[in-house]
């Protein structure tokens, strides 16, 4: 049923009375109206970036939205989607929504390093190319719809087992104690587990597998990075962008660098050795995946399944 908010919302859209629009989200927003969220979708999908950009316009008044808020997605991804960057750069002041844009942008192809703000964190404004490869950008971040919700491609890995083969695994050994990215699972998505074993990709594998016998199989990392970032950005009040930051975050660990240096992940990246594993309860979201750097001797499993 369509409440009156909403269908006053509606027509002021239609009207463009932006003002107005954005007056009335603030002050849902200021008494926790479930309705705020719909009307901010609804204002950074539809306005022009002027006025859409007032919702974290923190001058504007009080309860401007930020980072977090979200309807089918957080809104700044929603106005990511909409506008370049060379539109909104003068807009938007919080920090921390002008980060996340541009990284957005970036994802969808816009040329922002050297347009933007270098990264406070170190993370690149330009996607590296085993990031790029097999990840379309179409696919990269929420597809978002003019009256709310939005489409956004399904992850699995991996996500077929047709090129996959029966493997023994070896007894699982004892975890790492204190390794830099034994602890990194929340920080990727609350159901994911993570752990950290001296030795090979199989040996990680073996303290989450269901099994001793796993159908499994080896694939370079730029084929299992998507289905990370997207496992880390699921939540709705994430963006693809958080992910991507999470996953260089979790790789700059497993490098042994407090934060992301350039250099360093891709180092890393270039010699790690993925195993992807199935397992019986597998549907529709799910990620089984073992990293192994011969370089340290050191290797990872994450493993977990999401609710549809």
């Amino acid at each position: 049923m369509i409440t009156y908010v909403e269908r006053q919302a509606g027509e002021l859209a239609a009207a463009g009375r932006w003002p107005e629009l954005l007056g009335l989200f603030r002050r849902l927003r200021g008494t926790a109206s479930r309705t705020a969220g719909p009307i901010g979708h609804l204002i950074a999908y539809a306005a022009p970036p002027e006025h859409a950009a007032r919702l974290f316009d923190h001058d504007g008044g009080p309860y401007a939205a930020g980072e977090h808020d979200h309807d089918a997605g957080p809104f700044w991804e929603v106005l990511a989607t909409r506008h370049s960057w060379r539109r909104l750069a003068p807009l938007l002041e919080p920090a921390p929504v002008r980060r996340l844009v541009a990284h957005t942008r970036a994802l969808l192809g816009e040329q922002v390093a050297g347009c933007a703000e270098a990264d406070p964190e170190g993370v690149p404004l330009a996607l590296e190319p085993w990031e790029q490869a097999g990840w379309e950008e179409a696919v990269r971040v929420r597809d978002y719809l003019p009256a709310g919700g939005a489409r956004r491609a399904l992850f699995a890995l991996p996500d077929t087992r047709e090129d996959l083969g029966s493997l023994d695994l070896p007894a699982a050994g004892r975890p790492v104690a204190g390794a830099a990215a034994a602890r990194p699972s929340a920080s990727l998505a609350p159901w994911l587990t993570t752990v950290c074993v001296q030795g090979t990709a199989p040996d990680a594998a073996a303290q989450l597998a269901p099994g001793r016998r796993v159908l499994a199989g080896h694939l370079p990392f730029a084929a299992a990075y998507p289905a990370l970032v997207q496992a880390a950005s699921g939540a709705p009040r994430l963006g693809t962008a958080h992910g991507r930051l999470a996953v260089w975050h979790l790789l700059a660990a497993m490098a042994g660098t407090a934060r992301p240096v350039a250099a360093e992940v891709n180092a890393l990246v270039a010699r790690l050795r993925c195993l992807a594993w199935s397992e019986p309860r597998d549907e529709l979201w799910y990620l089984h995946l073992a990293l192994e750097d011969p370089a340290t001797g050191l290797a990872w499993a994450v493993s977990g399944t999401a609710e549809a």
